[in-house]
């Protein structure tokens, strides 16, 4: 008799089946797989994952209201618990609150500039880093949901975070442990369910606050240890425990970066990316949703694989050297944004702020701007101290080089201004179309003698908007700025925008002259400012 259960449009549900055979190793035994079939007459199959012995879970989320039809297929035809069971889905529409229920999971927009949801809606990806979040560093639940909320009341849409081996470390150190063990048995012989049964708290946690999970799955040089056959099972564990909620899948962490003490680095970093490049299109292959598809890089993601037509979008790490690494910045930035085809990109590792004992909140203000306004989709924050999760009682400690990034406290970390300062940018970008918005190089005066990463940088939409940030501080001394490229003869209003503390300064409206030129207001401070000018 076929089973019958009730769900909500794209909300996961669960349900499992269990093996009718003895098996001494069924997680690398066996292969479970559901067929689904809409309403639509459209099949798409599912990947079970292993909840340990004989136990075999399936999640879905059901992208549209009507009935679904499933069997189970196991590569064991002979189980009769696995396959060809099935069972009757009932979907109603999502009645909830939550943006990414209501709106469905991330794909590329058309014209493959940015994200968007299931329904056409835009979403713009700012994103905490908390590479080690899944593990007991970061105590569940109080402490990891404390930091959930504290991110959401900033704005941020997304958190980065590691669900396999760990970058920093061997893949058996402690501080990769989460309540009840490692992400795999020790020796890779198998994955570990009751790590991500852990592990599945946190990522629902974040979901339920409406934050997207981009799941790295686990660090590059991993790949040389367990090999690509044993990496297809690692990430088809991954795929089928959170394909059904809507996140991001990052291949992995630096993909093409060889382990840090490698004797045949060479060598490694030409493997991993052609190991990497066979993941990507594997990855694809069995993900029926079609998530996006992306890899944390050194430099550049288009870098990290042999064939980039296994990302979907490009992430980008251009350096942690504070300010002598915001040129580099800019330069990557406007790489990504000439490649073709294009692609969504965006700043997926900056100088986190803290690290080395620097890269300070106007840092972090910078890097925001200077890369929003050059196009990307979306922008990370990062601070030392948090991705690692160290702890005041337990300090993270050295890497395998020898020495250590820092000892702040995540606690302390987690209110360093330059997050609050990157929030409160992203809130005033979301209030207008920033994903029609082009960058617009040369629109504005006075930019003589500066470097080209300290001139001002502008986006807008024809004539009829224009978002300005000053990276260098406007004064008395340099005359009060000009915007070119505007309407003639037009009124536009302007909000003047303090970056530090996420205030408005009332402003009088600006008029054109003949040529299609304003004249701005100097700010009343003398440091970083914004400006956003819209046609009346």
């Amino acid at each position: 008799m076929s089973t019958q259960l009730r769900a909500m449009q794209h909300v996961a549900l669960e349900w499992s089946y269990r093996s009718g055979v003895g098996r001494p190793d069924p997680f690398n035994e066996i292969e479970l797989d559901v067929e689904v079939t809409g309403p639509n007459g459209q099949t798409v199959r599912v990947p079970g994952f292993w909840g340990g012995d004989d136990l075999w879970r399936v999640r879905f989320a059901p992208p549209e209201p009507g009935e679904y039809a499933c069997r189970s297929v196991c590569k064991d035809e002979r189980d009769g618990g696995l396959h060809g069971q099935t069972c009757t889905i009932t979907a109603d529409p999502y009645t909830g609150s939550n943006e990414l229920l209501r709106h469905g999971p991330l794909r590329v927009s058309e014209n493959r500039r940015h994200l968007e949801h299931a329904d056409g809606t835009p979403f713009f990806y700012l994103a905490d880093t908390w590479w080690m979040g899944l593990g007991r560093r970061l105590h569940w639940p109080d402490e990891f949901q404390s930091l959930t909320t504290h991110r959401v009341n900033q704005g941020y849409t997304a958190i980065q975070i590691v669900g396999g081996p760990y970058p920093d470390m061997d893949a058996t150190d402690p501080r990769g442990m989460n309540e009840v063990g490692w992400p795999w048995e020790k020796d890779f012989a198998r994955v570990n369910p009751a790590y991500y049964d852990m592990a599945d708290l946190r990522i629902q946690h974040l979901v339920s606050r409406g934050l997207v999970p981009c799941i790295v799955g686990c660090w590059g040089y991993y790949l040389m240890v367990l090999g690509v056959e044993k990496m297809k099972r690692h990430w088809r564990n991954l795929v089928a425990r959170y394909g059904a909620y809507p996140v991001i899948w990052c291949l992995a962490g630096e993909g093409s970066m060889p382990y840090y003490l490698s004797e045949s680095k060479e060598a490694d970093a030409a493997a991993q990316k052609t190991g990497w490049c066979e993941l990507g299109q594997y990855v694809h292959r069995i993900d029926p949703v079609g998530h996006p598809v992306t890899i944390h890089p050194t430099s550049r993601g288009r870098q990290q694989v042999d064939d980039d037509s296994v990302l979907d979008l490009e992430m980008l790490q251009t350096g942690h050297g504070g300010a002598a690494a915001l040129g580099n910045t800019v330069t990557c930035v406007e790489a990504a944004r000439a490649q073709e085809p294009p692609m969504p990109y965006f700043d997926s590792e900056v100088s986190y702020e803290g690290i080395l004992g620097r890269c300070g909140e106007e840092i972090q203000r910078y890097l925001f701007y200077a890369c929003a306004l050059r196009g990307t989709c979306g922008h990370t924050y990062g601070a030392n101290g948090i991705w690692q999760f160290s702890r005041e009682d337990d300090p993270y400690g050295a890497s395998p080089h020898g020495a250590g990034w820092g000892d702040t406290p995540w606690q302390e970390a987690a209110h360093l201004r330059g997050g609050e300062q990157v929030g409160m940018a992203k809130q005033l970008w979301v209030k207008y179309p920033w994903w029609q918005m082009e960058p617009y190089p040369d629109a504005v005066e006075p930019t003589e003698g500066e470097p080209e990463e300290m001139k001002p940088v502008c986006a807008g939409i024809g004539d009829q908007l224009r978002f300005i940030y000053f990276a260098t501080p406007l004064g008395p001394w340099s005359g009060k700025p000009k915007v070119r490229g505007l309407a003639v003869s037009a009124t536009y209003r302007v909000l003047s925008f303090d970056p530090r503390h996420g205030r408005e300064h009332a402003v009088d409206d600006v008029a054109t002259d003949a040529s299609g030129v304003a004249e701005l207001p100097s700010p009343p401070f003398i440091q970083d400012w914004v400006y956003v000018l819209e046609r009346a």
